[in-house]
């Protein structure tokens, strides 16, 4: 398979593993080593316009660093992060910090979000998932004379003005994975360059389907997974046909280097494998991925909030083998480990970033209560604040985490959801404001003037919102909205369009709900002693479950087939 040994990966893991029992040793001491690294990345700053104008020469706890330091979002940091990639590091970073690139997500606002990607962010990052890694190795260490298919973005996307690379953090990893552990992942790094989601599936399938020793695959959203599999069994003769001549079909649109590379690494005409693929197909009637390789011993997948409806369909793909949770992550940081099988539950990362916690009732409210990692309490739920070396201190991320236990004295964590403004089914963290910004833009497109409307996530396969409005149109107009919609929703939101592009989510259904429906609503929500009727607000994104499921089921009647 590859020039390293299975005795050599073995021996390399077997000495990593002490640093990983070691890691879970020093949850006992978590709360001292959460304030030393966060005093460790005030030193490191202090020098920066940042830390000069919040006094960080004088910070010397965590309580001068809440006094000098507000609760923040992103756009709290858009102007000094504005100034890093221009080149001027100092704004956010001391002496000695590199930018290696911004990882790319999607804002509030119409403005995507740019997150530094420090070199000495990127070894905490790394450092991180290696914990997950390792325990992954130690519960399937046959994982280590078999290969592994994850699929990551190109972190060379675009550059700033100052040259400063822009992509995916995932796929900067990739690239830089030592020898000894890169020679355990099936796909070259090559096909970070393929543009277009059905190219690089297509691409990244042909090379991992020849392979029957697959054990592990890790990718973030379960759609894609999905998605992974249906392409297989719809595009089973091309692939088989490729696989059977050594070719990649023309119909992939990949740069001519790249097919280059994967021309390099073939292994030529493979009439053994296609016959193989062949068999399964006149056995079962399909292509997928749990007959093909049937040697898998984990998927590594989100399970957590919205997506684990998802599970069930990658399981009847992928057979009866365990999930392994990423834990929860984003291009902000790595910052829990689930440390076995199915479970949603991970360890937070209690040596990398410094975390804060904040009582889901009281967020939002002029001087909630905030809690160290140690302090939460088993089945509370709390917003989670990071601070980290890319710059971003109390950085309120939006995410809702319940405490589900501890280690030592640190916190298990499952991610619930996102914030009440906000609505994640597949990874498009669509925020209110982004859906009054754009369908605001689209009615107008069209030509109507509706004041009251709500956008309501309607999970499935594929997910898609539901645009729920009281005015009646035809089938033709209603299509017109959707398609402005999307378009415009698309335009504030990169993740929105990525979703959509890739055919993870469809496109925005329009809906009738009966007149009076939004009058009613708002009686209800004041109707009860102390409410104050003048306090009330639309909910233009119905992203809290309860009521989703409540909008969802109003409008099943009134869907416009466009």
């Amino acid at each position: 398979m590859h020039s390293i040994s299975h005795y050599v990966r073995l021996a390399y893991l077997q000495w990593r593993l002490r640093r990983l029992t070691r890691y879970l040793r020093g949850t006992a001491d978590c709360q001292s080593v959460q304030r030393s690294r966060l005093m460790e990345k005030i030193r490191l700053n202090e020098d920066s316009q940042f830390g000069r104008e919040h006094g960080f020469a004088s910070i010397r706890s965590v309580e001068d660093f809440r006094s000098r330091v507000p609760i923040a979002n992103y756009e709290t940091y858009r102007p000094y992060i504005e100034e890093v990639k221009n080149g001027n590091s100092g704004a956010l970073f001391g002496p000695g910090t590199q930018v290696l690139m911004f990882s790319m997500t999607s804002g509030t606002t119409s403005q995507s979000k740019y997150v530094p990607i420090t070199n000495h962010f990127f070894e905490e990052y790394r450092r991180s998932w290696n914990y997950w890694g390792l325990a992954t190795y130690r519960d399937h260490n046959d994982l280590l004379s078999k290969q592994t298919l994850t699929l990551t973005s190109d972190w060379d996307q675009f550059r700033t003005n100052a040259g400063i690379p822009c992509g995916s953090i995932s796929g900067l990893a990739a690239e830089t994975r030592p020898r000894i552990t890169n020679s355990l992942f099936i796909l070259p790094n090559a096909l970070l360059k393929v543009k277009g989601t059905e190219n690089k599936q297509y691409a990244s399938l042909r090379v991992a389907i020849e392979s029957p020793q697959i054990g592990m695959i890790a990718t973030a959203n379960p759609l894609t997974l999905i998605h992974l599999a249906r392409m297989a069994d719809e595009q089973k003769e091309r692939l088989i046909r490729d696989v059977h001549n050594g070719t990649l079909s023309d119909h992939v649109e990949i740069p001519a280097e790249v097919r280059q590379v994967l021309k390099q690494r073939s292994k030529g005409a493979n009439r053994s494998r296609a016959k193989e693929l062949d068999n399964i197909v006149e056995r079962t009637g399909h292509l997928h991925p749990k007959d093909f390789w049937p040697g898998l011993s984990v998927v590594s997948v989100w399970m957590g909030g919205s997506v684990a409806a998802y599970l069930p369909t990658v399981r009847q793909y992928y057979g009866d083998v365990p999930l392994r949770d990423h834990g929860l992550s984003a291009s902000e940081g790595h910052m829990t480990s689930p440390m076995q099988d199915e479970t949603c539950a991970g360890l937070l990362d209690y040596e990398s970033h410094f975390f804060e916690f904040i009582p889901t009732e009281e967020h939002g409210t002029p001087d909630p209560t905030v809690l160290e990692a140690h302090e939460l309490e088993v089945g509370q739920e709390y917003f989670l604040l990071m601070s980290t070396l890319s710059g971003l201190y109390r950085y309120d991320i939006h995410d809702v985490v319940r405490c589900d236990g501890f280690i030592g004295r640190c916190p298990q964590l499952t991610f619930l959801n996102k914030g009440a403004h906000y609505s994640s089914m597949t990874g498009e963290k669509l925020s209110e404001l982004q859906v009054t910004q754009a369908i605001g833009q689209a009615f107008q497109d069209c030509g109507l003037s509706i004041d009251h409307y709500s956008l309501v996530p309607v999970p499935g396969d594929p997910a898609h919102y539901r645009l729920l409005v009281e005015e009646s149109f035809d089938s033709e107009k209603a299509r017109q909205i959707a398609a402005s919609v999307d378009q415009r929703l698309s335009e504030v939101n990169c993740e929105y369009e990525d979703r959509l592009q890739g055919r993870r989510m469809a496109g925005v259904v329009v809906a009738t709900v009966p007149p009076g429906t939004w009058t009613a609503h708002r009686q209800r929500q004041t109707a009860g002693e102390g409410n104050d009727t003048y306090a009330y607000k639309h909910p233009f994104l119905a992203a809290k479950p309860e009521l989703a499921e409540q909008f969802r089921t109003l409008s099943d009647n009134g869907v416009i087939e466009s």
